[in-house]
């Protein structure tokens, strides 16, 4: 069974690599001889697909394209997949490591450590063991969201993305669909930045709010992706990081962990209340509303009235 697959999997990347064209998947089905002993159409499907993935997850880079008759196509370049001679030194080498060690409490554990097999085969000296350096750092990156691994490989290859999105001050998900750019770690909640096709713009995700399946779509991207992409810069914006100013709030004792943590000062007033002096900026209001109950907004005004609104929103659904 392992030599049969292996074989398979061997044919679809040489049909992939060879052809000038994307290959519909009646044309692959056509060219591999195990693909046509399929038992049915749904098997040979799933077979496909199973197959893709793996080399996807071996570092193959695989295109998807819609042709002018709506019909997908497959093909991976060879520039795409064509490292050039890498030589790296210790330091180098070192911080290879521990980028791969992030990695190893989480399913990309195995693309991690084959990416150092590679890297091998393309010149890193066997002298150097990238994770015996620095080997008392245990870094590590949470990753807790079903989404996190569709949508890192959706902006590796390149591919749109739709999936059910809950904003904070909504009651129910609706459908967004995505390019994908980037994602990014920010106070331990991962984020993904994107172009928004449904409103023609820029906007980040957070991917905690998004519930059920993500799910691919056909074609290329239709936005500029940018050179640089600032989801830190634009998660701060929304927590009042770049806050010019303050807002007085009463926090319920014992919550809102994250709020008392950029707190500039803290009074308790009994009856299970404190009251806190926070930095506030453009976005504050969409993330106290985060914090139900557990928050008053005392002042200014225009941050009460802002919270009151988002809170209106949710209620009515």
């Amino acid at each position: 069974m392992a030599i049969a697959k292996a074989e398979r999997l061997m044919n679809l990347a040489l049909c992939l690599l060879g052809t000038r064209r994307p290959l519909s998947k009646r044309e692959l089905r056509e060219s591999i001889e195990a693909y046509l002993e399929a038992g049915s159409d749904d098997s040979f499907n799933r077979m496909f697909e199973r197959d893709k993935d793996d080399l996807r997850e071996l570092g193959l880079v695989i295109e998807t394209v819609e042709n002018l008759d709506a019909e997908v196509g497959y093909l991976a370049r060879r520039d795409s997949n064509r490292l050039p001679p890498i030589t790296l030194d210790a330091e180098e080498a070192a911080a290879l490591g521990l980028a791969a060690k992030v990695w190893q409490q989480a399913r990309l554990a195995g693309a991690a450590s084959g990416a150092l097999q590679k890297l091998r085969a393309a010149g890193l000296p066997e002298d150097v063991d990238p994770y015996e350096a620095h080997g008392a750092l245990e870094p590590r990156i949470p990753v807790h969201e079903a989404a996190f691994e569709p949508l890192m490989l959706a902006c590796r290859d390149r591919r749109p993305v739709a999936f059910e999105y809950r904003k904070a001050t909504a009651a129910h998900p609706e459908t967004r669909t995505v390019e994908p750019w980037a994602l990014e770690c920010w106070r331990g909640h991962w984020y993904l930045a994107g172009f928004d096709r449904d409103r023609s713009a820029e906007r980040v995700f957070r991917l905690s709010r998004i519930t059920g399946k993500v799910r691919s779509r056909a074609g290329r991207f239709t936005a500029p992706v940018p050179d640089v992409v600032t989801v830190r810069e634009t998660v701060a914006g929304w927590a009042g990081e770049s806050a010019d100013r303050s807002a007085r709030i009463r926090l319920r004792t014992g919550s809102g962990y994250p709020l008392r943590a950029k707190a500039t000062a803290v009074r308790e007033l009994g009856g299970g209340w404190d009251e806190l002096e926070i930095p506030y900026g453009h976005g504050l209001d969409a993330w106290l509303v985060e914090f139900g109950p557990d928050v008053v907004v005392l002042e200014p005004a225009e941050l009460r009235a802002d919270v009151v609104d988002r809170l209106r929103a949710v209620a009515k659904g």
